[in-house]
């Protein structure tokens, strides 16, 4: 570990406000000296906004400019959150509030509730799905899966855009929503869930800020009081400011103009969720006298990885585009992107699973790669590749790193051993910090060898290791310190939600991906049809998935990755092409008709032998996949493993599932991995259910690769046939 990582990770606390500004560029000085009156910063990828911003706040604050307890920051995840206040701390700015919008309003709402209201606030629902079902069987209306989440879905964007019941119709036509159901249906359904939540005494996530913002309306003292409370306001990610949370900030501001507003046109990706970035760009014409910077000295990424990114937004219109940042890199060369291609997608995610392994074995860091895509239903394909290519992996939106339950175990575990480390004979033999650390946590089942495949087991080691790690770094960082300074560093950091990393390569779709960065990032299933998704058809859903595929690009640091695959399943019709966004940009395309892209980069591969195109043979057309027993098209991916719909009769052996599943115990001991490493539940239920009696009809099922025919198939094709496997459990 070097010096100048240790710095980085434990940064010592400046001694002046002068000594905040170090280091700053001088349009990030000049936002941080921006303290006074409206300011605008646009930012675009990778030019340390939230280092500009957080400096700002410090600067201010040391400067005895701004009162910490004035200050309210808020973005829009916790996340985000959690980096603030980190940061905030590292650069002696205690006492500021950084929030996400809803945990500032629900702070709020709780407090002014029984003076604006009366009694206690009503209990908040975690997910609204079930509520939502209710409302639809009170309409009688019945709804499946897919159709419940979509309805939802427009309930919360009709919330967040203040649209009231009676209005949906109007308001989804007006905004060019695909409605899942007849308007006036959802309409009716939004109506009885309001009530619902009337008659059960309860609010959901919405209805904090909807809430909020009726009682800053109508109790002008209760307004005040906030008002009086917080003097200077900082929101980031402004792009993606909802109406509902523009008029919150409105409310909280009153006739002040004491706000710093910070965001990019080019990454608003959430306009279904009621999102817009057409506060950011009005700011100017709202405060004409506003202080506006622009960032645009790119930090994290190559010239070769900022090349493609603005090339895609070169090729883009429409208001967002009209406002596009010309980013420029200030890092060395790196490798060009690659691009491949490939006959279907378990080959493509096979080649991911390959590359990422040698990128392993060449040294990287596996927490330092991402595999992104479009929708979460491609996670499974890459689960699985992952897994059979032996790499760790952990899923983006998973459990808070201080939530997880052996987290919090070992932390109680360090705080004891803290306090009663004299007489804890794990630590007899401990002579420094990381040792010490390493002891307790071996008292709680960690090793120093990780455990073999994945899984629950492997991030449950992941987690642990990670903790190692943190103490190894607090320790060179901070010499001479002892476990209750650790355990003190973690408190801080479970505050702040400031978690160390975990190691095993990350898997995200391009939504959950915004605002993270990896040196390694590999963009899969960049087809037509996926991005841009088959649902998006008016010119502004189209630029979405343009602005999307953008937050994906810039999201790599060294080298990057796009592929496509030119049919779903193996022995698919090869009918797809790359998507339309790399035309002009990608090697051998050619730009968009009457406009110009900004010259090819990289190398394209085939499957897996670079420049080469290996002449693809034709075969026969597939129709859609489809239920077998009702006949219904399945789009989810477990669905078409099991090619039925999931509350369709199974006509599965359920003796012939029990005995894959021995089998298949059986065969993840052996090789020390986790059961589905083998095979997944679903894989065996399909295969019980189409009971194949030849490799051909096996290697149909969805889930069972070339690798895994080879490996088990012989076993498989015996237990389907009443036979005992083999006794060598298949060949490797």
């Amino acid at each position: 570990m070097t010096a100048a990582t240790h710095s980085t990770l434990f940064p010592q606390v400046p001694d002046s406000a002068d000594a905040v500004l170090e280091g700053l560029d001088p349009e990030q000085r000049e936002v941080a000296t921006a303290l006074h009156g409206p300011v605008c910063v646009l930012a675009g990828a990778g030019t340390g906004k939230t280092r500009a911003i957080t400096h700002r706040i410090a600067y201010g604050v040391r400067a005895g400019i701004l009162q910490p307890s004035s200050v309210l920051a808020v973005t829009f995840t916790n996340r985000a959150a959690g980096e603030m206040r980190g940061r905030l701390r590292q650069l002696g700015a205690h006492g500021v509030q950084a929030r996400t919008f809803h945990s500032a309003a629900l702070r709020q709402l709780q407090y002014f509730w029984p003076k604006a209201i009366g009694g206690s606030v009503p209990r908040l629902v975690d997910r609204k799905i079930q509520l939502v079902a209710d409302a639809a069987a009170a309409c009688r209306l019945r709804l499946d899966r897919g159709e419940l989440r979509d309805v939802t879905a427009e309930i919360e964007w009709s919330k967040v855009t203040q649209t009231v019941p009676a209005d949906y119709p109007y308001a989804a036509a007006k905004a060019g929503r695909e409605a899942p159901r007849d308007p006036a249906e959802i309409a009716h359904v939004y109506a009885a869930y309001e009530d619902l939540k009337r008659d059960r005494a309860v609010i959901d996530f919405e209805d904090v800020l909807l809430l909020t913002v009726a009682i800053l309306q109508d109790r002008h003292d209760v307004a005040e009081q906030i008002r009086a409370q917080y003097q200077h306001f900082v929101v980031d990610e402004y792009q993606d400011v909802s109406p509902l949370q523009q008029r919150l900030l409105e409310l909280w501001l009153g006739d002040r103009d004491s706000l710093c507003v910070v965001g990019d046109a080019s990454q608003t990706i959430y306009s279904f969720t009621g999102a817009t970035p057409d506060h950011l760009l009005d700011f100017r014409g709202r405060h004409p006298g506003a202080t506006v910077v622009k960032l645009v000295r790119d930090y994290r990424s190559t010239p070769q990885v900022v090349h493609l990114a603005n090339g895609l937004l070169a090729q883009a219109r429409g208001r967002a585009a009209d406002h596009r940042l010309e980013l420029v890199s200030q890092r060395p060369p790196g490798p060009e992107p690659v691009y491949s291609e490939y006959t279907d997608e378990p080959a493509e995610a096979e080649g991911a699973a390959r590359r990422i392994r040698e990128l392993i074995d060449a040294g990287v860091p596996a927490a330092e790669i991402a595999v992104l895509f479009r929708t979460n239903a491609q996670s499974e394909t890459y689960e699985q590749a992952l897994a059979d290519a032996g790499v760790p992996y952990q899923l983006r939106g998973a459990e808070r790193f201080f939530d997880r339950p052996e987290v919090r175990k070992a932390g109680i575990a360090l705080r004891g051993a803290a306090r009663f480390g004299g007489n804890d004979s794990l630590l007899d033999d401990a002579v420094d910090l990381p040792s010490q650390v390493r002891a307790v946590l071996s008292g709680e089942g960690w090793t120093d060898r990780p455990p073999a495949g994945s899984g629950a087991v492997r991030e449950r080691w992941e987690s642990l290791a990670a903790l190692a790690n943190l103490a190894h770094d607090f320790a060179a960082a901070r010499p001479g310190a002892t476990l209750a300074d650790f355990v003190a560093e973690l408190d801080e950091r479970a505050g702040a939600q400031h978690a160390p990393t975990v190691q095993g390569v990350t898997l995200a779709s391009l939504h959950a991906a915004k605002g993270l960065e990896w040196d390694v990032v590999f963009l899969v299933g960049i087809a037509e049809g996926m991005v841009p998704i088959t649902y998006a058809k008016t010119d502004e859903q189209i630029e979405e998935e343009r602005r999307l595929l953008y937050v994906g690009v810039t999201r790599a640091r060294e080298r990057l990755h796009l592929s496509w695959a030119l049919s779903r399943a193996p022995g698919g019709r090869p009918s797809r092409r790359p998507s339309r966004f790399l035309d002009g940009l990608r090697p051998g395309s050619a730009a968009v008709a009457g406009r110009t892209g900004a010259g090819a980069a990289g190398g394209i591969e085939r499957g897996s032998t670079a420049g080469a195109r290996p002449a693809v043979p034709r075969r026969a057309q597939r129709s859609p996949a489809r239920c077998r027993v009702c006949g219904r098209t399945l789009t989810d991916a477990g669905e078409m493993k099991l090619m039925r719909c999931e509350d369709c009769p199974s006509d599965m052996d359920e003796g012939l599932y029990e005995r894959l599943r021995e089998w298949r115990a059986v065969q993840a001991a052996r090789s020390g991995q986790p059961d589905f490493c083998v095979f997944t539940d679903r894989t065996l239920m399909a295969i019980a259910e189409a009971q194949p009696a030849s490799p051909a009809e096996l290697s149909r099922i969805p889930g069972v690769l070339n690798r895994k025919l080879q490996r088990y198939g012989a076993d498989v094709l015996a237990i389907c046939a009443g036979l005992e496997a083999g006794e060598d459990g298949g060949r490797d």
